[in-house]
């Protein structure tokens, strides 16, 4: 018996990958957090498969529905949304299934901030303009955040900012943005992006109204210069006369072996 861990992806039920679909069908038991991982997804549980809604349930009593499935012998998969690495709470369960000598695997998801910037047609790393993307949050009720790793401190460096859970608080965002970025920074607010009521709000840090997050807690906040540019260089990685691996160029190239 094992627990299959998958991300469920961003919203989009084909935003799903191989892999997961495939021990989705393959688990009599499927637990998934009913708040953001769409039904379609479950269209690819087995014919009969206990399915269980997580939204409601303690971490307790998840462990306890895993238990049994266990006990039974049943695999489990055990869905996400987005992608597991981050803001998942699957450490915890992890934690308590070593502890209860259950095997355990985990499947990758699509992100949030990459359906984010599909929609939003941007790649957010830019040559010259900037190369980092942070994906960070403000504290919240279920979890505070360290004081080194404040907004301030993530602006100073001139990353993208990829702001999860933190649309009910924009006015705060704003305010501490403004002062690294300036008032012309391009934002982009995503909601419930690749879901069909997927929609986006552009503006600069300036514009932005903060009142738009009020009532919201669903949402992504992207923040950077790279946000719509269009002036910036382009990548020597297909220049001409870039030597590489792949293709190399002139009468004594990098990697001679390649030729």
């Amino acid at each position: 018996m094992t627990v299959h861990f998958i991300g469920a992806g961003p919203g989009a039920p084909d935003l799903l990958t191989l892999r997961g679909r495939d021990l989705i069908a393959a688990s009599p038991v499927c637990l998934y957090a009913g708040s953001l991982v769409p039904e379609g997804v479950l269209a690819h549980c087995p014919e009969g498969a206990r399915i269980v809604n997580t939204a409601p349930l303690s971490l307790n009593e998840i462990m306890a529905e895993i238990a049994a499935a266990d006990a039974a012998g049943l695999d489990v998969a055990r869905l996400h949304s987005g992608d597991l690495s981050v803001w998942s709470a699957m450490g915890e369960q992890l934690r308590r299934l070593r502890a209860m000598g259950i095997a355990y695997d985990v499947t990758p998801g699509v992100p949030s901030f990459a359906a984010a910037a599909a929609m939003l047609q941007a790649e957010l790393t830019l040559p010259g303009v900037v190369q980092s993307v942070v994906l960070t949050r403000t504290s919240g009720r279920a979890s505070a955040m360290p004081e080194a790793e404040s907004l301030a401190n993530f602006a100073r460096t001139g990353a993208v900012l990829a702001i999860h859970l933190s649309v009910h608080a924009l006015d705060r965002v704003i305010a501490e943005l403004l002062p690294h970025y300036g008032a012309d920074c391009p934002v982009a607010v995503v909601w419930r992006a690749s879901w069909p009521d997927e929609r986006v709000v552009r503006a600069t840090l300036g514009t932005l109204d903060p009142a738009i997050g009020a009532g919201e807690r669903s949402a992504l906040i992207l923040v950077g210069r790279s946000i719509g540019a269009t002036e910036f260089a382009e990548s020597r990685l297909y220049a001409g006369d870039y030597d590489r691996r792949y293709r190399p160029v002139g009468t004594d190239p990098r990697f001679p072996e390649a030729t």
